[in-house]
């Protein structure tokens, strides 16, 4: 399920404990790290713990030097970034603001330690399938509120994408859903739309037939397992099909 207040996930065991400790920290002053893979969810535990504070990524030193020196409460994304981490945590400390931190790692640094009363990780979706599960249920109920209507999603195979945890996933169940909901009207126009500006040589015709015969040979052999099946239902023949197979070698055929 969703926390409604904050787009949480708190299905799996790991969420469910840290969404424990941003409860508990809702009501304390204390400065918080959280820490953790990018697409864990740690920026939207962090606007839960001080949904007033303004956010500033640790890179933009200007500006995040000048939110400190306004603010009583701030969080600061990818602090590990900072250009010049002490000087930013001295301003924390004369300002004596509270701070809610994120970082893609916990660093090991003293100075670390005597700004941030409370470290706690999100661990990588990787471990939180249960979260995975109801992210995709998420990802789907955002497609049909923006196309207004059911759309396919064929669980079959499906195997998440989960390198950049949240972030990977939603890219992926939107390109999926997309796939398998197009029409063929739409396919053709979204391949004009790419050939448009990359046509305009003599052997334009062969340079870009691979767009066409590499997605239908692949689709031939998944459904075939065969070459020589997949000959024969093309009306080609074998030693055509493996010439082309050659000839398309760098996209995995």
């Amino acid at each position: 399920m969703a926390v409604a207040v904050t787009k949480f996930i708190t299905a799996s065991n790991a969420s469910k404990e840290a969404f424990k400790t941003a409860n508990l920290l809702k009501s304390l002053t204390v400065n918080t790290l959280i820490y953790g893979e990018r697409g864990t969810g740690k920026k939207t535990l962090a606007k839960y713990i001080v949904p007033n504070a303004s956010v500033i990524d640790a890179s933009s030193f200007d500006e995040l030097v000048a939110a400190i020196e306004s603010s009583n409460e701030i969080i600061i994304t990818n602090i590990e970034t900072s250009p010049n981490i002490h000087r930013i945590f001295q301003i924390i400390k004369e300002k004596k603001i509270r701070v809610v931190a994120t970082s893609s790692s916990i660093n090991p640094n003293e100075i670390y330690d005597d700004i941030f009363s409370v470290k706690f990780d999100l661990p990588p979706l990787t471990k939180r399938m249960e979260d995975v599960e109801a992210l995709i249920e998420i990802y789907l109920d955002e497609i049909k509120d923006i196309v207004r209507e059911d759309v396919k999603f064929n669980r079959d195979n499906f195997v998440p994408d989960l390198c950049d945890n949240s972030i990977s996933l939603k890219k992926q169940i939107f390109s999926y859903a997309f796939l398998e909901n197009i029409t063929i009207n739409e396919l053709m126009h979204l391949i004009e739309h790419y050939l448009e500006d990359k046509i305009g040589t003599n052997s334009d015709y062969r340079n870009h037939l691979y767009i066409y015969e590499v997605p239908l040979i692949r689709a031939g052999l998944k459904k075939f397992k065969s070459q020589l099946q997949l000959a024969d239902r093309l009306g080609l023949n074998r030693n055509t099909l493996r010439k082309k197979i050659a000839e398309n070698s760098e996209f995995g055929l």
